[in-house]
């Protein structure tokens, strides 16, 4: 089939132009899929070191987990009529159907996605910079194809191009006529359910939680790669809500996957705040000091999401950020604490509601204990400084106690530890 539609045949992009006359004021819009082609371009930015191009010896693709498997880098090193492949990301390549010993652009399949990519590349040379381009066409299989790249140029002696780096995006649509008859289908099968009567939302960790156990999935663990970017957690995280939200609220399951997923982005956040902030600049959303959770609450379920679900779903984010919960821990937490979702907010609200005098009332059991004479006296190493600690023991044969074990970095249980003590 021939090309249904081309969009754009390129648009030349530097470090400085990229935000006005990039990949994002092309008329297509791929929705977040675009993101990955930013990232790429940042990645080729911090490698440039003041240099015209960045060296190629920087390059490493099959290490880039993110958009790596997406990339082909070619070699212009021996001429540029027919460029050499030095590499081949396993995404692309499966894609394309093509075999990983593909050695040279004339082996590139005609009107297949990677011959979209390897299309532009003499325009890197005649314009001496990133090349962001998007179309549309009909597959060798026959798919409406969306796509989205961008070719980036490197150089092995800091002058002269002689290597580019293509990243590229893509998204199968299906055509009217079958768009037409799945819709068809679906409306026929909606006609033929059983009509079921108006209920109020069911929350499994509410006070409707006593309704049968098929409305409320028991809550399964789904693991996300150790190195996965914030983007793909988003994604994750956005999967679950998006279930969540197609079984009306009866998803106990879907619910907690998608916390627990927020829970991980939370936690990686603190090592790419970067990344985060242009998460929420994307979504319209602004970090709140003062409730910093509510923002990735939004950013998964959406911003114009029930207002009293989102703080409690915040609530949770805190909570678990406050007992440092596993990143991959939250699913679990929850199915074991009273309650669950309800239980937890309830705990963090009753925290807040202490009286300003519980300070003073901790003044108090501090000083009680100081004044106490010690039970026995044991050196041993300490990670931090605190004031008290929790000791672990067991029983000896003698009835005496080892300590076996200093639990340090649990601010609520040695506060739990200590009130019960002077009880």
């Amino acid at each position: 089939m021939e090309v249904t539609r081309e969009i754009d045949e390129g648009v030349a992009l530097s470090p400085q132009s990229y935000d006005d006359a990039g990949v994002d004021d092309m008329p297509l819009v791929l929705g977040d899929e675009r993101r990955m082609h930013v990232r790429a371009y940042n990645h080729w930015v911090s490698l440039l070191q003041g240099r015209a191009y960045p060296s190629i010896e920087d390059l490493d693709p099959a290490s880039i987990s993110d958009f790596g498997p997406h990339s082909v880098l070619l070699d212009f090193s021996k001429g540029i009529e027919d460029p050499r492949i030095a590499f081949l990301g396993r995404a692309l390549r499966e894609e394309c159907d093509v075999e990983a010993g593909i050695a040279q652009i004339s082996q590139v399949p005609s009107r297949s996605l990677l011959s979209r990519l390897t299309d532009h590349y003499l325009q890197i040379i005649a314009n001496r910079a990133p090349i962001g381009f998007e179309a549309e066409f009909v597959s060798t299989r026959g798919h409406p194809t969306l796509y989205r790249g961008i070719l980036m140029p490197f150089s092995s002696n800091g002058d002269a191009i002689d290597y580019i780096y293509g990243v590229i995006n893509w998204k199968e649509m299906v055509d009217a006529g079958t768009q037409a008859q799945l819709n068809a289908d679906l409306a026929a099968a909606r006609r033929l359910m059983p009509s079921q009567p108006a209920a109020t939302q069911v929350w499994a960790d509410g006070p409707s939680a006593a309704f049968p156990a098929e409305d409320v999935d028991a809550a399964t663990t789904e693991a996300v790669p150790a190195d996965a970017s914030l983007y793909d957690r988003l994604a994750f995280a956005r999967t679950s809500a998006e279930a969540f939200a197609a079984s009306e609220g009866r998803s106990r399951g879907a619910l907690y996957q998608a916390l627990g997923h927020a829970h991980g982005i939370a936690i990686a956040a603190a090592n790419e705040p970067e990344a985060l902030a242009e998460m929420l600049s994307d979504a319209g959303l602004k970090s709140q000091a003062r409730a910093p959770m509510t923002p990735i609450a939004k950013l998964v379920f959406g911003a114009e999401y029930d207002k009293t679900r989102l703080t409690e779903f915040a609530t949770v984010l805190t909570h678990a950020q406050r007992h440092e919960v596993a990143r991959e821990g939250l699913v679990a937490y929850l199915e074991s604490f009273p309650g669950g979702i309800k239980g937890v907010v309830g705990a963090e609200r009753a925290l807040r509601r202490k009286p300003a005098a519980d300070a003073t009332q901790w003044d108090d059991i501090a000083a009680q204990l100081r004044s106490r004479p010690p039970l026995a006296h044991v050196d041993i190493a300490r990670a931090g400084d605190g004031e008290f600690v929790v000791l672990l023991a067991r029983t000896d044969a003698s009835g005496g106690l080892d300590v076996v074990a200093c639990v340090e970095g649990d601010k609520a249980l040695t506060e739990r530890a200590v009130r019960r003590a002077a009880a």
